[in-house]
């Protein structure tokens, strides 16, 4: 059980970088949870704010429910309570509501509420949606807005009065007027985190925004990189930002582009380039080439 308040939770998360590792897989894409634990162990040692198991980069789409659990206990028997530790729910309100009793019981201190699966709704489904689940545990809850859950500002603010433990807010759409009408309208009621892919981009506007942290998946392969980055953002330093922008991270963009889903499937390169491979990302999704994992081994360079 987690020994963080809802708002405690939130409060501790806006303060740092977001980690969101990527969970690692067999050749046979079979659970690997020795070299799971083995590097959120070395993750966890950085001074990050928060460590999202088996979320977006995590790869939750593609895992079975009681993979989820297996990967959740892992993160949150590893880091031992160094890091708060936020467990991913999402798929049908049922399944939804079941992703966060589990991960209640596992001990996680915070739940990643991932869009539902396929089909549109409605402002009002969706908003009942988010409040069953907020309603089904006692844990602070982080509502991802993106694809087909994208909550407007009146949505959000009717949720946030009757939801008390729904205490953050993770953009993954881009839409500049709704997030200053969002932050406009409720202020710091909310922890708001940046979480388009590859978030470093839109790290340095967002904080105007009152958007003080973002998820970092370079984090996973770079992590002194992310945090020296996090670190200019937080300073304001336009210098020092636009500069890695330019040599770095739009160039790695470049690559990730270049095919659907390689905003994961990039991130297991990056492991790979550095040395700790984290095996191949499931399907549907497809790995980098060996050419193209060689360009990204040159791009990431002396930074490691």
């Amino acid at each position: 059980m987690s020994n963080m308040t809802p708002a405690e939770m939130a409060r501790v998360l806006g303060s740092g970088l977001l980690s969101f590792p990527v969970t690692h897989f067999r050749d046979d894409f079979s659970f690997d949870e020795s070299a799971y634990r083995d590097n959120l162990g070395r993750l966890a040692d950085f001074k990050v704010a928060g460590l999202f198991a088996a979320g977006g980069t995590g790869e939750f789409f593609a895992l079975t429910p009681t993979e989820v659990d297996t990967v959740v206990r892992a993160a949150v028997e590893e880091t031992r309570g160094r890091v708060p530790v936020i467990a991913p729910s999402g798929q049908g309100t049922a399944q939804a509501v079941e992703y966060a009793k589990a991960a209640e019981a596992a001990g996680a201190d915070g739940i990643l509420l991932l869009p539902p699966y396929l089909v549109g709704s409605e402002q009002a489904g969706l908003a009942a949606h988010v409040e069953a689940v907020c309603r089904a545990t006692s844990l602070g809850v982080i509502v991802y807005n993106r694809a087909n859950a994208q909550l407007n500002e009146h949505t959000l603010a009717g949720l946030c009065e009757r939801c008390p433990n729904l205490v953050g807010f993770k953009d993954g759409v881009g839409d500049v007027e709704l997030m200053t009408r969002i932050y406009a309208g409720l202020g710091d009621r909310l922890t708001y985190v940046g979480g388009l892919p590859t978030a470093e981009t839109f790290a340095l506007p967002y904080l105007e925004m009152g958007v003080t942290t973002y998820s970092s998946a370079i984090f996973n392969f770079l992590p002194e990189w992310a945090l020296s980055f996090y670190d200019s953002v937080r300073r304001r330093d336009r210098d020092a930002v636009y500069r890695e922008l330019s040599a770095f991270v739009l160039p790695y963009i470049a690559i990730r582009n270049r095919k659907r889903g390689y905003a994961v499937s990039i991130v297991k390169a990056g492991m790979t380039a550095v040395g700790r491979h984290a095996g191949p990302v499931r399907l549907p999704l497809t790995d980098l080439d060996a050419s193209e994992i060689a360009e990204l081994k040159a791009l990431i360079g002396d930074r490691r």
